[in-house]
């Protein structure tokens, strides 16, 4: 392949695994923004608050598929390829999302209504479960040599744009809809247009190529003719324990601290301060169009000065920060207080920018997206998927509606504990 040929495949790697990245988490994303009348519509309660929590409690338990996705999808992308795994995974996707856009509610078939829920979650959960490995391996696998942590900063960028998509159609039905049309049909737009993922995010990954660091491994592989004595799961525990405990702390805590401010805190704005759900929503729309821009920034500075001297800084400064201006926002509950919180952020771009180069590259191409994927949606499942339910049963249980705050000192924990247990440079060369 000419030099040419090759920078606009990588441009093309990056274009479609941004974008149908995107996509994918999107449909995650609004079902988190529309709890609250999605918790009334399959969940009818007297307290909106006990309907909210079913809502959280579906949010996570649809978590549960995403490890056997990312198993599954894993070990076909580290045999078979990055590149046929995308392609799957998101034609997945479109079916889950096309259920929820047209499921009846619980006033129209009963009991049945939230356990189809469950079933279309469960659906786009096993989808999600192996994107975040194979779509990173892809992007760091076609990276300029020295800048794995700004091509694998597009992850997050597409993750972000999710974030601001979904925000931004929610904003946008909130102000030209009545509270009836929403409740009635509106709230289904989104998920019905998700469905375009599917034709979209095919189209987009069958014209990319296979990534040149996985054909030299298969070539290697296939010239070498020795049988393999382990299996990907046997290398990766016997191998690489110190890169598997690293990985699922860094994640726990990326994904405890996101789920927090994407999911809980707009519906918890609404539902226990009384604010305006579309001022959180206008919240999260600032601060994920910063972010997909700022974790770029994020991710090449780590190129040049090592990833953890960025991410953890980042990881205190975010909790110091959290505690004060959450208690803050409880003892006032403003607009101007939220939005505050909200900002916060950007800090974050730090933890995520060079989190997918950090999370790939300390894993050898053969085992990769295996052990990425593994990690990652354990720790989304424990600490990401349940975080809005948690967070919501700690303010009710306590009474105290600052206790989310201790939930972000323990994730933060957890990742700085993963930080101090990887000792090995993690820019070295993988292979």
């Amino acid at each position: 392949m000419q030099a040419i040929d090759m920078a606009q495949m990588r441009r093309r790697v990056v274009v479609s695994s941004t974008i149908g990245n995107a996509l994918e988490w999107f449909d995650f994303t609004v079902f988190g923004l529309f709890a609250g009348v999605i918790g009334k519509l399959f969940f009818p309660a007297e307290d909106p608050r006990s309907s909210l929590l079913s809502t959280f409690a579906i949010f996570g338990i649809a978590f549960a598929a995403r490890p056997l996705g990312g198993l599954v999808f894993g070990l076909y992308a580290d045999r078979f390829g990055r590149k046929k795994a995308l392609v799957v995974m998101i034609t997945l996707m479109a079916i889950g999302t096309g259920m929820l856009g047209f499921l009846p509610t619980y006033a129209a078939i009963g009991v049945a209504a939230p356990l189809l829920l469950l079933l279309a979650r469960l659906i786009q959960g096993f989808s999600a479960g192996g994107e975040f490995g194979s779509a990173s391996a892809m992007l760091i696998e076609f990276a300029k040599p020295g800048q794995r942590g700004f091509y694998g900063a597009f992850q997050m960028v597409s993750q972000s744009l999710a974030f601001a998509i979904g925000a931004g159609m929610a904003i946008a039905l909130g102000k030209n809809l009545s509270p009836e049309a929403f409740a009635s049909w509106g709230w289904r737009v989104p998920f019905i247009l998700g469905i375009l993922i599917g034709p979209i995010g095919y189209y987009l990954r069958a014209k990319v190529d296979e990534s040149p660091e996985f054909k030299a491994y298969l070539a290697e592989r296939a010239a070498a003719a020795v049988p393999v004595k382990k299996t990907t799961l046997g290398r990766l525990f016997s191998e690489h324990p110190r890169e598997l405990i690293a990985s699922f702390c860094l994640i726990a805590a990326g994904t405890a601290i996101n789920y927090v401010g994407a999911v809980f805190l707009p519906a918890f704005a609404a539902t226990d301060l009384k604010l305006p759900l579309i001022d959180a929503q206008i919240g999260l729309l600032g601060i994920s169009l910063a972010n997909s821009v700022l974790v770029l920034g994020f991710g090449a500075l780590s190129d040049r000065i090592g990833r953890r001297a960025v991410i953890v800084p980042g990881l205190i400064l975010y909790c110091i920060l959290y505690y004060i201006l959450l208690r803050r926002l409880v003892a006032e509950p403003t607009t101007a207080h939220l939005w505050q919180l909200q900002a916060m952020g950007v800090i974050l771009g730090a933890l995520a920018g060079p989190m997918p180069a950090f999370m790939t590259e300390i894993f050898p191409v053969g085992v990769r997206s295996t052990g990425a994927s593994l990690m990652y949606n354990f720790a989304v499942m424990l600490f990401g998927g349940l975080a809005p339910f948690i967070n919501q049963w700690l303010v009710q249980a306590t009474g105290d509606k600052t206790s989310p705050v201790y939930y972000i000192f323990f994730a933060a924990a957890v990742g700085l504990v993963g930080m101090a247990v990887y000792r090995r440079p993690p820019a070295r060369p993988a292979g």
